[in-house]
């Protein structure tokens, strides 16, 4: 599992600037803000040049402190993000079928200012929920990610019976990102990203029979779980 970091690197480019966007968040909105943190490649330590820096920002109340952004400062792209300290507990107790892209946000943090350890309670409030997920849970939403990785294939099939490549090469990277976390479901695994996940899935170059291959065999896996990708009507409101 991820963890709460207690260092960074201020001699670094993105180490300097976070502390940077730290300091000023600070002198702008000192009384709305609870914790400012960075996530991804800087809180794992493994940043290079191109890296970006993912702020968050918690506050106490809603629609204060800083507005969600994204861009370049200094020639290194910011994305900002701005949440509140109770919405931010609510998402970490809550299991979706995004849960493979977002689990490490809630395991992994490097707190640039954090004097009431919330990150530390966000992981705790998330390491709480995986104990208590049942595996019945986490195959549900992984037969809601089939279905949308069974779209999208259907589409660039059908795009490229119709010749709109570019189009269907769309909707294929689309269908392997959604079979990617089938996976991560399946198997509770979580990942860095949309290229980690496909990449360690073993569904980044899959063309479209491969990836029909890889999607009948979850069909048959989520069968056997007990959650079917076809049935009746009833069963639809089961």
């Amino acid at each position: 599992m991820g963890h709460v970091i207690g260092e960074l690197d201020p001699s670094s480019v993105r180490g300097s600037l976070a502390i940077r966007l730290r300091d000023t968040v600070q002198q702008r909105w000192p009384a709305e803000v609870q914790a400012v943190g960075v996530r991804g490649s800087v809180a794992h330590g493994d940043d290079v040049a191109g890296s970006d820096i993912n702020l968050i920002v918690v506050t106490y109340r809603p629609k204060t402190g800083p507005k969600p952004a994204r861009r370049k400062v200094d020639g290194v792209p910011v994305d900002l993000a701005v949440i509140t300290g109770e919405d931010g507990l609510g998402q970490a107790r809550a299991l979706t079928a995004r849960w493979p892209l977002v689990a490490d946000t809630f395991l992994t943090t490097l707190p640039l200012y954090d004097p009431h350890d919330w990150f530390a309670d966000q992981r705790e409030a998330h390491l709480s929920l995986l104990s208590e997920a049942r595996p019945v849970e986490f195959t549900r939403l992984a037969r809601d990610d089939w279905a949308l990785a069974s779209a999208a294939h259907a589409r660039a099939v059908r795009l490229t019976e119709w010749y709109d490549t570019d189009a269907a090469l769309v909707l294929m990277a689309q269908a392997r990102v959604y079979a990617a976390l089938v996976t991560g479901l399946l198997t509770r695994t979580y990942f860095r990203h949309e290229a980690d996940a496909v990449k360690r899935t073993g569904v980044a170059m899959a063309d479209m029979q491969e990836l029909d291959a890889i999607l009948r065999y979850q069909a048959e896996e989520l069968t056997a779980r007990g959650r079917p990708v076809d049935g009746t009507l009833g069963e639809l409101f089961d």
